[in-house]
């Protein structure tokens, strides 16, 4: 992947030997005049301005100094993108780094510098627009679209530049199956400004960004500025009043044209852009031109899928934004135990694959297409007893059958004692005693050997068989969630929110943890990701916790469940043993503000809608039963 300070060349399509001699644009002395110029700090270097010996344990710690006077909407919204995260500190001795937000008082004069300033070693000066009080001492600077020639590459960061009405948290998806050019038509978009775009076809002559050519450029469309362009490549001039467009173009599923850039892309220091966006030159509008009309279909859409993948990481809201930023700040910190490129330039991104949990690319759940690897050929079940615990014994011996089990680990929640004796299995039997959260079933647990997991419930009833198919139906699909029992989500109109519900219905979007099987990753997602207010919801409603472990996984693969048979023995299950007389036989009224209240901490609603369920080879057909591997399936 790219490196800080190291140009990214030219993209492959171009002619690279002919265009090299163009690829350094004078700079707009109009641009220049209106930029900060750095005074103190311009020689700094993360060496030399950074000390990394205040940073301990494995998560960079900031603490956020208290702006001076009254806090910006700008302001704000990084607090609360901060708040409850797993970067925050409590102290200023607590923290790595001390994050300050610029501020100017009436007479456009910068504000006070903040205690423990020390020169700004250690400190990260982060403003989410341009701003004036921003390069001071020894501080690195993360501010939207930096001009090129007073970026420190590997010291300051870049960040895009936001719409003030960005969301704070989820954001709005990508847009490329909605704009989406009919077959054949190359569309070009080209930024003009307040964010407002032409649409025209690449046939057009050169005249698109040359105001002074009297030649007719064609049929056109004019876009305003809220509306994406609907277009394949989008033309974005080099100066940095463009820069808004950027983020429109990305969101749009839209190629962004760089044209001659003045200003340092978003994350350059980690994101590939060159698998996204077009770097040419201005100055050579025939060319380009001739090169967007000649590029092979399928790297069209290579990179309009990569647009997308980088708008949904790491651009969609301003909490990802600063989290990336923070991000890329450890990374340094940590050097070769950061994030490698893979995990930045590829699905679901750095965000959501925490070098925390492995420096090994093969014990994600994520990568095993790319690196031609398998997911692992055993599992651990982990079983959960809360009240009841009447079918446990039978359950163990149905598991501990199974040629794929490799431990059984039991947590024990339960007022009543545990068994004198457990049953005698060809398979380490753990037992694991105390009052624990509901959330805490999902702890990254130490004892757990394998990197798949299977989540039972005491009262769970399954079959050696069943248990036997479902693992090899999730070998296929590592990254997600194979479960026995489903419940949906639904929009009630009459109520304006979200609703849910368990049962046997052809449509699905969860499965329930209460007999499913999953990658042990999410165990550390949960545990260490997810805001500490999300886990208190589900403390609070112990139903609600099938339900936040569905949003998690869907936030990470964009994709619904897989839905495997259960056997018609088998009563429909109800939600989660909580430990608590709580569950009965019969489905029963869920708390439909679990729902609600876990979309409004997400920012939107992750989950996914499916009617596919995956049976075995000839389940059901009517052929000789000893044709079937899997023959207890249909047993009545």
């Amino acid at each position: 992947g790219p490196l800080p300070g190291r140009s990214q060349g030219w993209p492959r399509w171009l002619d690279a030997a002919f265009l090299q001699s163009f690829s350094q644009s004078e700079t707009n002395p109009e641009d220049v005049a209106q930029l900060p110029r750095v005074s103190r700090g311009s020689s700094c270097t993360w060496g030399a301005c950074f000390d990394t010996s205040k940073c301990r344990g494995k998560v960079l710690k900031i603490f956020v100094h208290s702006p001076a006077g009254p806090t910006s909407e700008a302001q704000r919204r990084i607090l609360d993108s901060l708040e409850g995260s797993r970067y925050s500190a409590l102290s200023p001795a607590d923290a790595c780094l001390l994050l300050f937000l610029p501020s100017q008082d009436r007479r456009g004069a910068c504000g006070p510098l903040p205690p423990n300033w020390n020169g700004g070693r250690n400190h990260l000066v982060l403003s989410l627009y341009p701003a004036p009080c921003t390069r001071l001492g020894q501080a690195m600077v993360a501010e939207a679209s930096p001009s090129s020639d007073i970026f420190r590459p590997g010291f300051d960061l870049a960040l895009p530049y936001l719409p003030e009405a960005h969301p704070l948290r989820g954001g709005a998806p990508g847009k490329l199956q909605q704009h989406s050019p009919q077959p054949g038509a190359t569309l070009l978009a080209v930024a003009e400004e307040k964010g407002r775009w032409r649409i025209t076809s690449t046939h057009a002559s050169a005249c698109l960004w040359d105001r002074h050519c009297e030649q007719d450029p064609g049929p056109q469309q004019t876009y305003p500025g809220e509306t994406l362009p609907n277009a394949t490549f989008c033309l974005i001039p080099g100066h940095r009043s463009a820069t808004s467009c950027f983020l429109q173009a990305l969101q749009a599923g839209c190629i962004p044209v760089l044209l001659s850039p003045r200003w340092e892309l978003p994350f350059s220091e980690v994101i590939d852009w060159t698998k996204a966006a077009i770097i040419a030159d201005e100055r050579l509008p025939l060319q380009v031109l001739a090169a967007l009309r000649e590029m092979l279909p399928s790297r069209v859409l290579a990179l309009r899928q990569q647009t997308q993948f980088l708008w949904t990481a790491y651009f969609s809201s301003v909490e990802k934004v600063i989290h990336t930023t923070l991000e890329i700040i450890q990374d340094r910190i940590w050097g070769a135990s950061g994030h490698p490129s893979l995990m930045w330039n590829s699905p679901p991104g750095a965000l959501l694959a925490l070098p925390t949990f492995s420096t090994s690319l093969q014990d994600f759940p994520f990568y095993h297409l790319q690196l031609g690897s398998g997911p692992g050929s055993s599992f651990s079940a982990v079983i959960w007893v809360g009240a009841s615990g009447e079918s446990l014994l039978k359950l163990i011996q149905e598991v501990a059958g199974s040629r794929h089990c490799a431990q059984i680990l039991i947590l024990w929640n339960s007022e009543k004692l545990p068994p004198d004796r457990w049953p005698e299995t060809a398979v380490p039997l753990t037992v694991i005693k105390g009052h624990r959260k509901v959330s805490n079933r999902f702890f990254p647990y130490s004892n757990i050997s394998t990197n798949v997991i299977l989540s039972l419930d005491a009262q769970s009833t399954l079959s050696t068989s069943e248990v036997d198919f479902a693992f090899v139906v999730w070998q296929s699909f590592p990254e997600r969630m194979v479960g026995f029992l489903s419940g949906s989500h639904f929009w009630d109109e009459a109520q304006g929110g979200w609703g849910y519900r368990t049962g046997m219905t052809n449509e699905f979007s969860m499965v329930l943890t209460t007999a499913a099987f999953y990658h042990r990753y999410y165990h550390t997602l949960f545990t260490h990701s997810l805001p500490k207010a999300l886990r208190t919801i589900a403390d609070e409603t112990p139903t609600c916790v099938d339900v936040l472990m569905n949003f998690l996984v869907a936030t990470v693969t964009k994709l619904p469940p897989i839905k495997v048979p259960y056997g018609r023995q088998h009563p429909e299950a109800v939600p989660m043993d909580s430990g608590d007389p709580r569950p009965v036989p019969e489905p029963q009224p869920l708390d439909q503000d679990c729902i609600n209240r876990l979309a409004a901490g997400f920012g939107h609603m992750p989950l996914v809608s499916s009617q596919v369920r995956l049976d075995p080879v000839l389940f059901k057909d009517p052929v000789s039963v000893q044709r079937k591997k899997y023959r207890s399936l249909e047993k009545p």
